[in-house]
């Protein structure tokens, strides 16, 4: 498996749409993203799997408390 992803397959990797991490990129909140040059975007899987591990959660309430 290659070590970056465009946004189709980083979307299937984080089981997203492409539309919502092209939203997160806009709004911020989402995993890290690289540029290496305009209008083209890769995302590292190492940062894609560190996103997802932090978005962990143990009940629903957990964004009312914080």
């Amino acid at each position: 498996m290659p070590q970056f992803l465009d946004t189709k397959e980083a979307a299937k990797h984080v089981r997203l749409s492409t539309a919502t991490l092209e939203r997160l990129r806009v709004t911020g909140g989402g995993p890290a993203f690289i540029k290496p040059v305009p209008n083209r975007v890769v995302y590292d899987i190492i940062d894609l799997d560190v996103w997802m591990r932090g978005r962990r959660q143990h009940s629903t309430s957990e964004n009312q408390a914080a």
